[in-house]
């Protein structure tokens, strides 16, 4: 359809009208529906491709917005939405030099826009604090374990300090609820029992290999949650609804623990505490938040900086290098933050072999691990996200059958219900953090697998008041960096009408 008749142009015009509604509407894989029959009847118009693009940033699928952005500046190439969208994408996917060009080109495009000028400078300060860091990685050929130069004994807890305390070596129950209690009325920890607490979640972290096998006698039952992102209130409702992890009620956070939601470092703490107080309560798997790159742009980086230290910085970045990547429940479920692999034949064996000890690489098993996607037709696809791959219920069905396994948990992407099943059935993904980023609308959910059946029971629940959970923190330090990362993805849409 060349989309140059007079019907097509007008059809065109009212299914952007009904998209930009359900964008209003925090509708976002509609309104991609929605533009996307706009551009069937009429593809070149750049507006539809720019608005489409949005739309795919809000859902994070940042390789497929820089794919329409880019055919909004081929149909216009002075359309500055077409830029200012592209390097957003750009810019959320740390590919600061590409932003750096696209924002520069607004910038000449629109010279007194305020935005434009907001969004250069951010991204300009961005590239100069990368170029500096590698720099210096570059001349430093001995790095050294930061966890080894950190003596937490010799930390002193003043006296007037009446928070949680640990005694001893021993993290108790007691000294989690006191935890998690205080932190629910917004007090802080001790540095001195965070770094014990960190520390002693990467021993044994580290001694883990890269695939953990879990066996669970038949009668128990065992909780895989999804991303919680932060939202440390709503975790507090998980283990409201479902008990506190404990050897007779553990769980698994399949990944994205930290990053935009304001309370990451609450959230990690919580997860490395019971990690500490009973290893097999609490199983930890790495997802593609856990890394430097993108806690610089999501804001786990300055939340850390602002709440503890830059220390504290380096030792988390150091720890989310020892979480596992994998782990297999009973012999039958597979749990990975992501998804499959870009070819067949891929074994168990393979995995728990991936030397994981280091920031994700662009490619390979253990970033198609962190960073795939599932998708409705067979074989496989490029991803939406700019990084790893989409796969198909027969590349899903291939892989179970060449381990001997039945299903494949995993999170990584926001849903309607907090869970979605597909793949005939073999695929199911997870997602704890309800109403995302404060705006999607959306339900959390956990799976509940009791053995020795591992039928998943999914249960779905709702955000609690949000207000509590994005209220500013203290510490003596203004918590201006908690919503930094959710800024630098492209937060407001530039001036006039879509």
């Amino acid at each position: 359809m060349d989309g140059t008749s007079t019907a097509n142009v007008e059809h065109a015009e009212e299914l952007k009208l009904l998209a930009n509604e359900s964008f209003k509407a925090n509708k976002f894989s509609q309104a991609i529906d929605l533009y996307g029959q706009a551009i069937e009847l009429n593809g070149h118009n750049a507006v539809y491709w720019a608005n489409r693009a949005f739309a795919h940033i809000k859902l994070e699928e940042y390789g497929s917005a820089v794919q329409d952005a880019t055919k909004a500046i081929e149909i216009d190439p002075n359309y500055s939405k077409g830029y200012y969208r592209r390097g957003a994408a750009y810019l959320a996917m740390g590919k600061f030099k590409e932003a750096l060009k696209d924002f520069q080109q607004v910038k000449k495009n629109c010279p007194n826009d305020p935005d434009a000028t907001r969004k250069l400078r951010e991204c300009e300060k961005a590239y100069q604090k990368i170029r500096f860091e590698e720099a210096i990685s570059a001349n430093d050929t001995q790095r050294h374990s930061v966890a080894d130069s950190i003596d937490y004994h010799s930390i002193e807890v003043e006296p007037h300090y009446a928070g949680a305390r640990i005694e001893g070596e021993v993290v108790t129950l007691e000294f989690v609820k006191k935890m998690m209690d205080d932190f629910k009325n917004q007090k802080c920890l001790h540095k001195r029992y965070a770094y014990q607490i960190v520390l002693h979640a990467r021993d044994m972290l580290h001694s883990l290999p890269s695939l953990v096998d879990i066996s669970l006698p038949d009668g128990h039952h065992f909780t895989v949650c999804g991303d919680v992102h932060g939202q440390f209130y709503d975790l507090l409702n998980i283990f409201e609804l479902n008990g506190l992890p404990s050897e007779e009620n553990p769980y698994l956070f399949n990944g994205d623990f930290v990053d935009r939601g304001s309370f990451s470092l609450e959230v990690i703490l919580t997860l490395f505490a019971f990690k500490c107080m009973a290893p097999s309560a609490m199983y930890l798997a790495r997802g593609n938040h856990e890394s430097k790159s993108m806690n610089k742009i999501y804001g786990f980086e300055g939340e850390v900086r602002s709440k503890l230290s830059e220390t504290f910085v380096e030792l988390f970045a150091e720890v989310f290098c020892c979480l596992p990547l994998a782990h297999v429940i009973n012999e039958k479920v597979f749990v990975v933050h992501g998804g499959l692999f870009s070819v067949d034949g891929v074994r168990l064996s393979d995995i728990k072999s991936i030397d994981r000890f280091c920031e994700p690489p662009e490619e390979g098993l253990m970033c198609e691990i962190l960073w795939s996607d599932p998708q409705p037709q067979a074989g496989r696809g490029p991803s939406k996200r700019g990084v790893g791959l989409s796969f198909g219920e027969d590349v899903t069905k291939r892989f179970l059958q060449e381990n001997n396994l039945d299903l494949v948990v995993r999170s990584h992407e926001v849903k309607d219900e907090g869970y979605e099943i597909t793949h005939d059935g073999k695929l199911i993904t997870v997602f704890s953090a309800p109403n995302y980023c404060d705006q999607m609308g959306n339900k959390g959910a956990f799976i509940r697998f009791k053995c020795p059946e591992l039928k998943p029971g999914i249960v779905s629940f709702s955000a609690v008041l949000r207000q509590v959970q994005s209220s500013p923190r203290r510490c003596g330090v203004a918590h201006a960096h908690a919503h930094a990362g959710r800024a630098a993805v492209a937060a407001r849409p530039m001036p006039s009408r879509r």
